[in-house]
């Protein structure tokens, strides 16, 4: 043997010290991977549930999953309530013009929609060539790789995570599956308490915004109560516009009294049928309606729409035991998600509490006006009784007082001083009359009406007497023409006489009824339009009557005289 053949080594154990030494590096290398994936799990993990807004949570959800795997797009696809559809769909990956292109996104058809149906995940090698696939829209980026996995929320699937593109080209491995079902679960806890957090967030701003609106209603008049539901409930997050319909006593059809979006302009106002629009519903039972994305939608004003369909809204109604005061609409853009069932409740209360907070602000009013009604009952006694008395007295002594002098220019002016405390003396009748509670039908309240409404443009108001039992014998077809005649006559003086001081007086005189209408303006002249005044003049001769005009220059006199109809009779519930 020679010397040096006792200190070489076998080929065999060479062999196998190096291929023990590869295994070991490739155990290492593998153990420092999967040491650095479980990092990347536990930062995913930690990005997830630092985050408490759920929309930022679901989000951070995609980012961490799309991170941990590799992947080049990614989505979390939000599954209805109804369980047949996704409501709501967040992508990275592509940017909003990308985005913008492909169109609609997508409602969880094909494969999307096979993991909705069987909740397991899901790993494919190419898309295209699974059976469950329904192709990609135009502009649809190409997708190869895919893997889906279920998210859930105290055992019930919420949504679903969609990985697809490995950046190395390779498939995804049971390792990827593993890695992004570890992350739904943690995931899950994440959604749940954002979920929470969210509902008490809604219940409050909508708690918040019902008691600011009771107090608003209560210290507001009522006429503007729809108003104020429609824009509070507009300014809350997620709302895009808002509708409040009543029942037109008219037509029976409903009417919209106040709405808040980008066509309330075009909205108010408008009288529509109870079967062309979804609050029409409600009219049968009462009943809050939710109404959800539809594609092949009839039109509806209540409604926003795009070429995607309409979008969701809920429907509910605004009573109180008591009554049904309307209906408030509450609608979504058609890309706005569905209403969430905290939001649903809140909304539906919210309502609920407006309808109450009506009922008492109505009920306020009419007490307030009872009281203005006592203390108008009250003056209008103490009217007649004390003051009309007192001048009444007054106007007896100074007429036996004129009696006693011989005459002259003293007796003229007593005389005259007895006309004026008469003159004031009718007056205050007036004023008591109008005091007095109304009565529709009386010829007096609907004249003071008139005035009342046709001399807010004057400085000083029209004067106004009644002289005879004229709520006695006005009634009837006559009762309408004397209302016009005095209409006519004042918007004359107003509009063209530019009058500053009118009077009008009403008075039934020896069988016939006289409406005599004085001004100070600028009198008839020789205007080449009297339509008005013909028109007066003929009603006056159908009645066997006249009109006649004294305009001497400046201020006119008008008087219009027809006789009492034969047939005319006191009403019986006037006093006398």
């Amino acid at each position: 043997m020679a010397a040096d053949d006792s200190l070489a080594f076998p080929d065999g154990p060479r062999l196998e010290l190096d291929e023990a030494l590869t295994a070991l590096l490739a155990q290492a290398e593998k153990v420092r991977g999967t040491q650095g994936r479980l990092r990347a799990l536990l930062a995913a993990t930690q990005s997830v549930v630092e985050e408490i807004d759920l929309s930022t949570v679901l989000r951070r959800i995609v980012e961490a999953a799309t991170t941990l795997v590799d992947a080049e797009y990614g989505a979390l696809g939000v599954i209805a309530p109804e369980r047949d559809a996704l409501e709501e769909f967040i992508f990275v990956g592509l940017d909003e013009h990308q985005a913008a292109k492909i169109g609609h996104l997508p409602f969880g058809h094909g494969l999307l929609g096979a993991l909705i149906a069987d909740p397991r995940p899901i790993r494919l090698t190419d898309v295209a060539n699974d059976e469950r696939s329904a192709g990609f829209p135009a502009h649809h980026p190409s997708m190869s790789s895919f893997l889906g996995v279920p998210i859930r929320v105290r055992g019930e699937v919420f949504g679903n995570l969609y990985l697809t593109n490995r950046r190395d080209g390779a498939d995804f491995t049971d390792e990827d599956e593993q890695l992004v079902a570890a992350l739904a679960t943690t995931a899950g806890f994440a959604i749940d308490n954002a979920r929470l957090l969210d509902l008490a967030r809604t219940r409050e701003r909508w708690m918040t915004a019902a008691a600011e609106l009771s107090a608003a209603l209560l210290a507001s008049p009522t006429d503007t109560a729809f108003d104020l539901i429609a824009s509070r409930i507009f300014e809350l997050p997620g709302v895009d516009k808002v509708t409040v319909l009543l029942t037109d006593e008219d037509s029976g059809r409903l009417r919209i009294v106040a709405a808040r979006g980008d066509d309330e302009a075009q909205l108010r106002g408008l009288v529509v049928d109870a079967e062309d629009v979804c609050a029409g519903t409600v009219l049968e039972d009462a009943e809050a309606r939710i109404i959800t994305h539809r594609a092949d939608a009839e039109p509806d004003v209540l409604l926003i729409a795009d070429e995607t369909g309409t979008g969701p809204a809920l429907v509910a109604p605004m009573r109180t035991h008591a009554r049904l005061w309307g209906i408030v609409c509450i609608a979504r853009e058609p890309s706005g998600r569905r209403l969430t069932q905290s939001e649903i409740a809140s909304a539906a209360d919210f309502v609920s509490r407006a309808g109450i907070a009506l009922e008492l602000a109505v009920a306020r009013e009419e007490s307030q006006r009872a009281m203005l009604a006592d203390d108008r009952s009250r003056i209008a006694r103490d009217l007649h009784d004390h003051v009309i008395q007192q001048l009444f007295g007054t106007g007896l002594s100074l007429q036996a007082v004129a009696a006693s002098l011989p005459p002259g220019p003293e007796a003229q002016r007593l005389s005259e001083s007895v006309e004026q405390l008469d003159d004031a003396i009718a007056q205050i009748r007036t004023v008591v009359f109008a005091l007095s509670r109304r009565d529709e039908t009386a010829i007096r309240h609907r004249i003071l009406d008139v005035v009342a409404e046709m001399s807010g443009s004057m400085r000083r108001p029209a004067a106004i007497r009644f002289s005879g039992p004229v709520d006695h014998l006005i009634v009837g077809d006559l009762f309408d023409d004397v209302v016009g005649v005095t209409r006519e006559l004042l918007s004359n003086a107003i509009r063209h006489a530019h009058a500053d001081r009118i009077s009008i007086e009403l008075a039934v005189d020896q069988g016939d009824v006289v409406v005599t209408v004085d001004d100070d303006g600028v009198g008839i002249g020789d205007t080449p339009r009297r339509s008005g005044l013909d028109n007066l003049g003929h009603k006056a001769q159908r009645r066997g009557g006249t009109f006649t005009l004294e305009s001497p220059g400046e201020g006119t006199r008008a008087i219009w005289r027809v006789p009492l109809p034969s047939t005319a009779t006191p009403r019986k519930d006037d006093p006398a």
